[in-house]
């Protein structure tokens, strides 16, 4: 009887660990709104005249500065520090949606389109982040073809900063779009079965599917619904 107990109350324990790991995640998450909106709004009164100016190195030059601070964030995940630098960090991206809010906003429609795009990248994040908590089935089976599709998704969009190829540039998005669904999936099973045990790292893979989907999604509703009159 002994054994059963001690399996029954580490269960118990594993379980209320994994709870505890999703519900800051989520009050992170809800944190990390803050400062994007704030950086957003100092982004749309940025002047990104040096993009135009370098149109190949300044996305380059942004991505390797993202990763540079996201590699900081996993070295201090285990202390105050890895929340201080996911809050910097997401400021930073916050003021890099600028570009593309400025764009959206000088179509008419443009406050709408941005709205559309964010509350439909947030219901279908929390649709599926509540099926995976409810179900609780593992995904993890997912991460070597997302893994992979991540990476071709990289390489296409560094690609057409050559090219600049329209047509590419929207089925990029598409393609990003069915992608970080995946991993919305992928990212939240990896949470509620146990896989990522620290909130800051669950924080940031979250808030990165949730970013490149709004984004893209974006994309795609201004090239398809944008008003320009």
């Amino acid at each position: 009887m002994q054994p059963q107990i001690q399996a029954a109350t580490q269960t118990s324990a594993l379980g209320l660990a994994q709870h505890r790991v999703l519900r800051n995640t989520y009050m992170m998450l809800g944190l990390t709104m803050i400062p994007t909106v704030i950086g957003a709004v100092v982004g749309v009164n940025t002047n990104f005249s040096f993009l135009a100016a370098n149109p190949i190195m300044g996305p380059l030059l942004m991505l390797a500065v993202m990763f540079g601070a996201m590699f900081g964030i996993s070295a201090l995940r285990n202390s105050v520090w890895g929340v201080v630098a996911l809050l910097a960090f997401t400021f930073l991206m916050g003021w890099w949606l600028g570009p593309i809010l400025q764009v959206a906003l000088g179509l008419s429609n443009g406050p709408q389109l941005i709205g559309m795009a964010a509350g439909t990248t947030g219901v279908v994040f929390f649709g599926l982040a509540t099926y995976v908590a409810t179900t609780r089935r593992d995904f993890s089976f997912l991460g070597k073809f997302l893994f992979v599709g991540l990476i071709m998704l990289i390489l296409g969009m560094v690609a057409n900063l050559f090219f600049q190829v329209p047509a590419a540039s929207l089925t990029i998005s598409a393609i990003a779009v069915v992608l970080m669904a995946g991993y919305m999936l992928y990212d939240v099973s990896d949470i509620v079965n146990g896989g990522e045990t620290n909130y800051v790292m669950a924080t940031l893979r979250v808030y990165i599917d949730i970013y490149i989907m709004f984004t893209h999604l974006l994309h795609l509703l201004m090239a398809f619904a944008g008003n320009r009159e």
